[in-house]
């Protein structure tokens, strides 16, 4: 044997180095580099990404980040929905100051109306009863005149009551979105100095609304006593037209006014200041109709709600009114109407105090919206909140306007 008879590769090349492995070349030629993957179709995840119903499908790029939500709603623009649940949640989240405030408030509301109705109601019946019959038309008509005076007293209190919750709540609305929760002496310190602004503005509406009963009243009375036949038909057209009418203007007012108790406590501008920039803040198609739609809404939730409890009440009052006195006896029956008329008045009570609270809160969350959207007061308030996180005490209120 010899060196020439030494095995060869095919191909003629010379031999790899002792211990080198050379993987043997393919018949088919170098690999192809790798194929472009086509474009996903419109709307379906791309190439690489998580598909429907995989882990983390619907998740954003991991360099965006939502806006900041220190409390009681996050720090941009607010949907309808947010709106609507945030009117609700500021009861739960502080109690004492929001419920525990209108429960009293409208507590006094309520034993003012019974009182000042049945003290006018029993002095004008034991009138009407010691009454000759000549007198008797005469003072049975003064004192129903007398009661329905009277009554005027309550709704201006109300209309009192309300306007300065609905101030008190928008200091409270106002603290929980950036993520403080006050006491009830601390919204009352907040407060301090506006509370008379506030009462000037809850007088200006009762008293445009008083004269507005007024002067309708007086005109179908006027129609109705020298008119004769015609008059009494002109009157009472009149009397449905302008209640109809009256419906139509006061939803728009109040709507266009209902941001001025909220302007008037976190602004701190003059009355007729408030009152026009709660008119700007309103203006636009938009503008106008989320904010009477949401408090519309809220108002409509809050009375079904209270209706679907009071209603089983009444009707559980009045069958065991008729169950504990099947004899009819006149003591039990007293005491079973009086017990009734309580215990409705406690639910009436609870829930109307749910809904003035959840009214007001629903008209600041309004303001609030509307400013982010107009003024982009959502900066400010990312910036008050995290000033406050480093530890910067300094930093301005940012719900405050330069004048």
């Amino acid at each position: 044997m010899t060196d020439n008879n030494a095995w060869q590769p095919p191909s003629g090349e010379p031999l790899p180095p002792a211990g080198q492995f050379v993987p043997p070349a393919s018949p088919f030629g170098p690999p192809a580099p790798p194929a472009q993957q086509p474009a996903p179709p419109y709307g379906q995840p791309g190439y690489g990404q998580p598909g429907y119903g995989q882990p983390g499908y619907g998740q954003q790029p991991s360099g965006w980040t939502p806006p900041p939500k220190p409390g009681l709603i996050p720090l941009r623009p607010l949907s309808f929905g947010t709106l609507l649940g945030a009117s609700f949640q500021v009861i739960r989240r502080n109690p004492r100051p929001t419920f525990g405030i209108s429960l009293l408030l409208n507590g006094l509301v309520i034993l003012l109306f019974v009182g000042v109705i049945g003290a006018v109601t029993a002095i004008a019946f034991s009138r009407a009863a010691s009454a000759t019959s000549a007198d008797a038309d005469e003072i049975e008509a003064g004192a129903v005149g007398a009661i329905v005076l009277s009554a005027l007293i309550p709704v201006a209190l109300s209309l009192l009551v309300t306007a300065v919750l609905q101030g008190i709540i928008s200091l409270e609305v106002s603290r929980a979105t950036i993520g403080e929760k006050l006491t009830v002496r601390g919204l009352w310190r907040l407060a301090r100095g506006r509370i008379g602004a506030l009462i000037g503005w809850s007088a200006l509406v009762t008293a445009a609304v008083l004269l507005a009963i007024v002067v309708v009243a007086l005109i179908v009375t006027l129609l109705v006593a020298f008119g004769g036949d015609a008059g009494l038909v002109t009157g009472i057209i009149v009397g449905i037209v302008a209640g109809l009418g009256s419906i139509v203007v006061w939803a728009w007012l109040a709507t266009k006014l209902s941001l001025v108790p909220s302007v008037l406590m976190l602004e701190r501008p003059p009355l007729r200041q408030a009152v026009a920039r709660s008119w700007r803040l309103t203006s636009g198609y938009g503008y106008f109709w989320k904010a009477l739609g949401t408090q519309l809404l809220v108002y409509v939730i809050v009375q079904v709600a209270a209706q679907v409890v009071a209603t089983p009440i009444s009707i559980l009052v009045a069958v065991g009114g008729a169950t504990v006195n099947p004899n009819g006896d006149m003591t039990a029956s007293v005491v079973a109407v009086v017990a009734g008329y309580i215990l409705t008045g406690i639910v009436s009570l609870v829930f109307g105090a749910l809904a003035a609270v959840a009214q007001s809160a629903v008209a600041a969350l309004i303001y609030i919206d509307f400013r982010m959207r107009k003024e982009g007061l959502d900066l400010d308030l990312t910036r008050f909140v995290e000033a406050r996180q480093v530890g910067d005490v300094g930093v301005a209120n940012p719900y405050l306007r330069e004048s």
